[in-house]
């Protein structure tokens, strides 16, 4: 298969895949899922035979980059098994995994030998009182021992995410920059994405734009844009005495749609082509046709690829328009 068979409508290479194991987690956040959340039934959720073999389709085809998430994807039985498959596989140059760090602890030096080459760990606060109220979880101490343990680990390439809300730990972002930039990891800060709806607060009333990060940030440290980039979307900042960056994730404030590079395999198969759509297409019932065969998988991929949108329209003073949880989508 040639590599233009994963060129989208508007010319866009598409080579980078993120795949959700499962839809569930053992965090609760209030930016991302309500305490009562109704997680799907095992037998509609891909089996990680089939995920291997979705992945290994879209790495024959060109892919480069794949970014294993959830949900939390270390709370899924077997899944060690399903990272090594995928990042052995001929012509993948990266494999990450995107974790709210409550695993990292038991299983960091397994995910490396698997073959993990960077890790990005979901972190929203320094205080355990705080991250309680966050995640619905007492699990603050667990996070940062893993956090740590991997630290000392010979990743590529280790960051923090951290979804900042106004008046909830937008006081936070110069001790979550020093705590990343102390154990030689980036950090993006990203402003919440309006996915599911959600009661524990206004989405508009806690926005905090990359704007308003950077220029906090830039009263303590001497900040330059910088040109490196990675397969996603945060646009980096070079810290001066430091090796490693700051970074923003501005999906409101700067829309990056137009050097959008990835489509999304949700936990239950359907290949998202947008974060912010409902384009999509399902590839489950493609799969587990008895007469399918690659070819019809991969034919089924470059149809896929006809309906990714030129961009996604985000708009906080409305009601959600897209209803599906990030848990469901995949990070």
């Amino acid at each position: 298969m040639s590599m233009s068979a994963l060129i989208d409508p508007f010319g866009r290479k598409i080579d980078y895949l993120r795949i959700s194991v499962t839809d569930r987690c053992d965090f609760r956040c209030t930016y991302c899922m309500d305490e009562d959340v109704t997680f799907m039934p095992r037998d509609h959720i891909l089996s990680l035979e089939e995920i291997v073999y979705v992945a290994k389709t879209f790495i024959a085809m060109g892919t480069k980059r794949i970014r294993i998430t959830g949900g939390e994807p270390l709370v899924r039985k077997n899944i060690l098994w399903a990272i090594e498959q995928i990042a052995n596989t001929n012509g993948l140059e990266e494999l990450t995994i995107t974790t709210n760090g409550s695993q990292l602890y038991k299983m960091a030096h397994t995910l490396l030998d698997a073959g993990v080459s960077r890790i990005n760990i979901s972190l929203d606060t320094l205080k355990a009182d705080r991250f309680y109220a966050l995640t619905r979880r007492d699990k603050f101490q667990q996070v940062i021992d893993g956090i740590d343990a991997a630290s000392k680990l010979a990743f590529k390439r280790l960051k923090i995410n951290s979804v900042m809300l106004k008046n909830h730990n937008d006081d936070e972002l110069f001790d979550l920059a020093q705590f990343a930039l102390d154990r030689k990891m980036d950090i993006s800060f990203i402003e919440e994405m309006p996915l599911g709806v959600i009661t524990d607060h206004n989405r508009a009333a806690t926005y905090l734009s990359s704007d308003e990060v950077i220029k906090t940030l830039g009263r303590h440290y001497e900040l330059t844009p910088s040109s490196a980039t990675t397969s996603g979307p945060t646009r980096y900042y070079q810290v001066a005495g430091y090796d490693h960056k700051i970074g923003v994730i501005s999906p409101h404030s700067h829309n990056f749609c137009d050097t959008c590079n990835r489509v999304r395999l949700t936990a239950e198969g359907r290949l998202l082509l947008c974060l912010g759509n409902e384009h999509s297409k399902d590839l489950k019932s493609v799969i587990r046709n008895t007469s399918t065969d690659s070819i019809s998988l991969e034919s089924a991929i470059i149809e896929a690829l006809a309906l990714k949108p030129q961009k996604h329209h985000f708009n906080l003073a409305e009601a959600p328009q897209i209803l599906r949880f990030m848990s469901a989508t995949g990070g």
